[in-house]
């Protein structure tokens, strides 16, 4: 079969990796694609937004299915375009897409379905969210509704802070339309975790939980980034809970899409939070986490194209998702200077090096190839990812597979996985 991958990060690298395992693949391509995806796939010069050519694409090499990693084009509308054309899309339509592509329709579907979330206003009006954030108490979560390249979600500790970010949003518009209208909801606490399913519209196949680092710096200290690092499985998230957690935040969204005309197809992933009252869903994703899907992939021991036909298919609860016993972790390897201002070209080396430890995969995320060097460009550059039999020997192992590696300047964090490994 022949594959499109769209996108261009650590989290698309994967997929072609285990995509590029399966029997039926026949020829792979991704557009854009990076430095890593060109050594396991063609890579295609075509933007992940640029809706038009990628389906020109699909039509004229006869693709038989359509992977979107991020989630720009599918809430732009490209599983509906494909449609349109015959093609098969891993991934929702643009109106489910919305659990993404919308915080307020996302927080509205969760009322609606009973999901237990934060309780949260929607305001299109400056005045009367302002007004909202004089009379409530401190602190609170200020939300552009719409896509904001995950620096939209500002956690405010005090209302001055809560009016000059609204002030950002919605007069000085620093997110652009993504801003127009705005979720307020409470400010919870506790530790987080990612719970992702592959879903058909009416089933789902659960993936194991998983934890993201966001904070630039050790300790959780820093800007958010993209993500500096992930590892599976999240102890917080213990196997004998998942099938639990599943009826009370995977379940009920997909009956509630589906009862709407829209079943969801693809990857729904739940960001939780483990409040003293309880798990609290943040967020929905309508695709695979970055850098969660590294550590996913390594442990995914079934045939990830088998998996997608039968999500598009409506298929999946006849199709096997086994999932290989080890723990694995992922370390991300950035830019001196991420998530801020950055320098891009240094030359990349020791991932071969890298690769030869027992058990290491690096992702390429930032990276180009040229006159047979790699070269840094991007902010987050690798994704040194590691399997081990336990959480321990996973870490210890991807950080060995960092050692090997050098371009300067170049930061990661030293503590990922340390919140599995002290958890009681």
């Amino acid at each position: 079969m022949r594959i499109l991958i769209v996108g261009s990060g650590g989290r698309e690298h994967a997929l072609a990796w285990k995509l590029a395992q399966s029997p039926l693949v026949t020829r792979l391509f991704v557009a854009p694609g990076n430095g890593g995806t060109a050594r396991v796939a063609e890579n295609v010069p075509i933007g992940d937004a640029d809706l038009p050519a990628l389906v020109a694409f699909a039509r004229h090499k006869q693709i038989d299915l359509v992977v979107a990693g991020p989630e720009l084009p599918l809430v732009l509308g490209l599983a509906d375009t494909l449609a349109q054309e015959g093609i098969p899309c891993f991934g929702p339509n643009a109106f489910a897409a919305q659990l993404e592509g919308s915080k307020a329709f996302a927080k509205t579907v969760m009322r609606a379905s009973g999901v237990p979330t934060a309780d949260f206003m929607v305001f299109d009006e400056y005045d009367q969210a302002r007004a909202h954030i004089l009379e409530r108490p401190m602190p609170c979560v200020v939300k552009a509704d719409g896509l904001a390249a995950g620096k939209g979600v500002v956690v405010c500790k005090t209302r001055e802070q809560a009016l000059e970010t609204l002030d950002e949003m919605m007069i000085r518009e620093v997110f652009g339309a993504a801003g127009e209208r705005v979720v307020v909801e409470d400010a919870l606490t506790g530790e987080e975790a990612s719970f992702l399913a592959f879903c058909d519209g009416t089933s789902f196949a659960l993936m194991p939980s998983s934890q993201d680092h966001k904070a630039a710096l050790d300790g959780d200290q820093g800007p958010n980034t993209g993500g500096m690092g992930a590892y599976s499985p999240a102890p917080v998230l213990p196997e004998a809970d998942w099938e639990p957690m599943a009826e009370l935040v995977i379940r009920p969204i997909l009956d509630h899409l589906a009862a709407s005309g829209h079943p969801f197809k693809g990857i729904l992933y739940a960001g939780l939070m483990f409040t003293p009252d309880g798990p609290r869903v943040l967020e929905y994703n309508v695709r695979f986490g970055d850098p969660e899907c590294q550590p996913l992939l390594m442990r995914l021991d079934s045939d990830l194209l088998d998996i997608m036909l039968a999500c598009t298919r409506g298929t999946l609860a006849e199709t096997p998702v086994r999932w290989k016993p080890q723990s694995a972790l992922c370390v991300v390897m950035a830019a001196g200077g991420y998530p801020k201002s950055y320098p891009k070209g240094m030359e990349i080396t020791g991932i071969d090096r890298a690769e030869a430890e027992t058990g290491v995969t690096v992702f390429h995320a930032g990276t180009r190839a040229e006159d047979g060097r790699t070269l840094c460009s991007g902010g987050r550059v690798l994704g040194v990812t590691a399997l081990g039999d336990t959480l321990a020997q996973a870490r210890d192992a991807a950080y060995r597979g960092v050692e090997l590696i050098h371009f300067d300047p170049c930061h990661y964090r030293r503590d990922i996985g340390d919140k599995g490994l002290g958890h009681k």
